[in-house]
């Protein structure tokens, strides 16, 4: 597995963005309403303020994630994603270190992140790399827990 840093535009990210949403509609049995829970902006996806990581397998594009800066400090992960096909072999925990190097790289000392009920399996990863519930931190309507870590260093 390959994991590179790409532009908001690329195709590989917009494809794995698409599976995602498919994925988070399947779990919520509705569809995404992107007004409620806009995606990023291109500007904060790319340095200074922050970056989108794709790994590939060969040529496929199968997991991304975002980091972006959201205070001084802080940075925030985003559309964390790895699909179907990849999972079970550990590249979810290797993208978000990646995505805590991307934030380190960017300044950062806290990373954040929230998550939805029916993503289990990814707050059980966020736990298990040393994040700790916080407050609700970004009001997004659709999380149910909300994690940070102290990056090391």
């Amino acid at each position: 597995m390959d994991v590179r840093r790409v532009p908001p535009d690329a195709g590989a990210a917009a494809l794995l963005m698409a599976e995602y949403m498919d994925e988070i509609e399947r779990r919520l049995g509705a569809p995404f309403d992107h007004a409620q829970y806009p995606d990023p902006a291109p500007a904060e996806l790319e340095p200074p303020r922050g970056m989108l990581l794709v790994a590939f397998d060969g040529d496929d594009p199968v997991a991304c994630g975002a980091v972006r800066l959201i205070g001084p400090g802080v940075a925030e992960i985003k559309r964390m994603y790895v699909a179907p096909r990849a999972r079970g072999r550990g590249l979810g925990r290797r993208l978000l270190r990646a995505l805590e190097r991307g934030a380190a790289e960017l300044g950062c000392r806290t990373v954040r992140l929230d998550t939805m009920a029916a993503m289990a399996e990814a707050g059980a990863l966020y736990r298990s790399a040393g994040y700790e519930p916080i407050a609700d931190y970004n009001g997004n309507p659709l999380a149910a827990v909300w994690m940070e870590r102290a990056l090391p260093g």
